[in-house]
């Protein structure tokens, strides 16, 4: 039976770049590496899930509803027919109709990118692991920022690390973005 991929892209939304709200380290990087995993998706007529997180008040810190920052980044528009998910929690799943747009589409297997890896990309993937997916995240398309704890800085290449070092350990395999692209492009062309 054919394995069926799709590309999740959770919350690259304008407040997390340059003059949004919550800007995170290397987003523009992060944003180019989703960019080519949207390219690579759409040439081969595959499964492409646009997550886009509002706050359900106007007091929000950051992707406000209706807002510009909660408008989904240049880099990566959703494309005419494919689907966009509007969330409200953490989890991508929950109380949205993700599963049913996978589940419809005979998808087993998913790529996940985008903001924040210690949030949004930590629960999406855990979520999917145990709906049943074979998850796949791109760590180089995955962005996040510092924290504090316990009263010191932890740097955002710290925070990312541990949230992939975790994901790895049970939840996903954990690859770059050309790594990401090799092993979807192997397997299409098996196809």
């Amino acid at each position: 039976m054919t394995q069926r991929t799709a590309l999740i892209l959770v919350d690259l939304q304008n407040d997390y770049f340059p003059d949004g709200k919550w800007e995170l380290d290397q987003v523009e990087t992060v944003a180019a590496n989703a960019s080519r995993l949207l390219s690579a998706f759409r040439e081969r007529g595959e499964l492409v899930v646009h997550v886009r997180h509002e706050f359900p008040t106007l007091e929000a810190p950051f992707f406000v509803p209706g807002s510009h920052g909660a408008e989904h980044h240049s880099s990566v528009q959703p494309a005419s027919g494919e689907p966009v998910v509007k969330k409200q929690q953490i989890n991508s799943f929950r109380d949205t109709d993700l599963k049913a747009i996978l589940d419809k589409s005979g998808v087993d297997s998913v790529l996940i990118a985008g903001a924040m890896s210690h949030m949004c990309i930590d629960a999406v993937t855990r979520a999917a692991s145990d709906f049943g997916y074979q998850c796949t995240v791109a760590h180089d398309a995955c962005a996040t920022l510092e924290l504090e704890f316990l009263g010191k800085k932890i740097p955002s290449q710290q925070v990312h690390g541990a949230f992939m070092a975790a994901l790895a350990f049970g939840y996903a395999s954990v690859v770059s973005t050309d790594e990401a692209l090799e092993q979807f492009q192997a397997k299409t062309s098996d196809e």
